[in-house]
């Protein structure tokens, strides 16, 4: 009931100034114990990839991008917290500014570029942090790292997170780090694919214990470029996907003057082509490999539509920053009507 109250506080800033005035507002409140007095974890168990997760809805990597907040996060109920995209060196990201809320449209534009403080910086926030729960990390390349050499980043960063992650992300579809999306198709697909199962194989033995991989995937995808990457996720054994990443599509925003800005499109727009995507990759697994649904989230509807689609798990991030933590236990409540009916 009061997060209407906080987001009309919170949006008189610019939008980066109150991503950060939030989070440590939040890490504040946490501290004193506040936030555990307001939310409860709702609980609907499931097992995903070998995890067991105390509810189906999780934080999508991009909130807290280096692991500075992770227990306050996890103190407002998600059954699950991603951090990152990290890349293995400390980068700027791109010009300012790069976040643009379209209120009118529920939705955000973001054309950030990985921006975070690197690999050892979230190792050492990942220690310090007191969170128990199932723990997400989304990694990435640096932006000045050739296409061809992507793979050594990718393998550097899961190299130095493995022992720590509940599971690993690999990010290959944001659509602000140049070149990026295209290592979803071809050959650079299943040459990464293969490196990065070669790595969690060495150090699976390596530290006695299996850590899920998973794959995040961008909405713009045709239907072939989605069977082909079905096929060989499959093929070397990927353990989970996420679907979707933000669109460099405007529709249903094309009224608006900020639709001219670049960089991915989150929210209430991309709820659709998510789904279609995320639907599309789950027709072609057939099963085989889970599914993270994220795109469009913005209500307990939304939410119950990713799992009637084909997804196991899903995650929010736009949703939440518009509707507040109240959307968690929507979405987990959805998700058990949904479920108890079938």
């Amino acid at each position: 009931m009061y997060y209407p109250l906080v987001r009309s506080l919170l949006f008189r800033f610019n939008p980066e100034t109150s991503h950060h005035v939030a989070l440590r507002s939040m890490a504040i409140a946490n501290s004193l114990g506040l936030l555990g007095l307001l939310h409860k974890t709702p609980q609907h168990p499931v097992k995903v990839m070998g995890i067991d997760f105390a509810n189906p809805v999780g934080l999508a990597a991009g909130l807290d991008k280096n692991g500075d907040y992770i227990d306050a996060l996890a103190a407002l109920g998600f059954g699950f917290i991603e951090i990152g995209t990290i890349t293995p060196r400390p980068q700027a990201g791109n010009p300012l500014p790069r976040l643009f809320r379209l209120p009118e449209a529920q939705a955000i534009i973001n054309r950030m570029g990985f921006n975070n403080l690197g690999v050892d910086h979230l190792v050492s926030q990942v220690q310090k942090a007191k969170y128990q729960g199932v723990l997400g990390i989304n990694i990435g390349k640096n932006f000045d790292t050739p296409v061809e050499n992507a793979a050594d980043d990718y393998v550097h960063c899961l190299e130095k997170v493995y022992d720590l992650a509940s599971y690993v992300t690999v990010n290959i579809s944001s659509p602000n780090t140049q070149g990026l999306r295209s290592l979803q198709t071809g050959t650079a697909f299943s040459d990464l694919l293969k490196q990065l199962k070669d790595t969690q194989a060495r150090l699976a033995a390596h530290y006695g214990h299996y850590v899920p991989l998973a794959v995040k995937i961008a909405p713009d995808l045709q239907d072939e470029e989605i069977e082909y990457m079905a096929e060989q996720l499959v093929l070397h054994k990927i353990d989970g996907v996420i679907a979707t990443n933000t669109t460099i599509t405007r529709t249903g925003i094309e009224h608006l003057a900020l639709s001219t800005e670049t960089g991915g499109l989150s929210g209430k727009p991309l709820r659709s082509l998510s789904t279609y995507t995320l639907s599309r990759l789950a027709q072609c697994l057939a099963g085989r490999i889970p599914i993270i649904g994220v795109g469009g989230i913005s209500d307990g509807a939304a939410a119950a539509e990713k799992i009637n689609a084909g997804a196991s798990l899903v995650q929010v991030y736009t949703g939440f920053i518009y509707q507040g933590a109240q959307l968690i236990e929507e979405a987990v409540t959805a998700i058990k009507v949904l479920q108890a009916a079938e």
